[in-house]
């Protein structure tokens, strides 16, 4: 499985810490197995029909959809700013 970048996915990284991005390093090992890992807290978003979202510390979030063959990083950054636009 192999990860695809929107635009708004890179603006989002760039914001993150330098723990923050770390901790998002780690999960992508598990998100490439199995993106449905106990460790990611993987949900589905309510009201869409194909987002996901996934913990990477507490406090950010990720989330993404499936694309064919791929996964597409939509958004990543503090939970409640995240989820406001997913």
């Amino acid at each position: 499985m192999e990860f695809i970048y929107t635009d708004r996915f890179k603006k989002s990284y760039k914001q993150l810490s330098k723990e923050e991005k770390k901790a998002l390093h780690k999960k992508f090992l598990l998100m490439i197995k199995n993106p449905h890992h106990p460790s990611l807290r993987t949900k589905k978003i309510q009201g869409t029909d194909n987002i996901f979202e996934c913990s990477i510390t507490m406090a950010v979030r990720l989330t993404w959809q499936y694309e064919e063959e791929s996964i597409m990083l939509r958004v990543v950054g503090a939970h409640d700013v995240v989820l406001r636009n997913p």
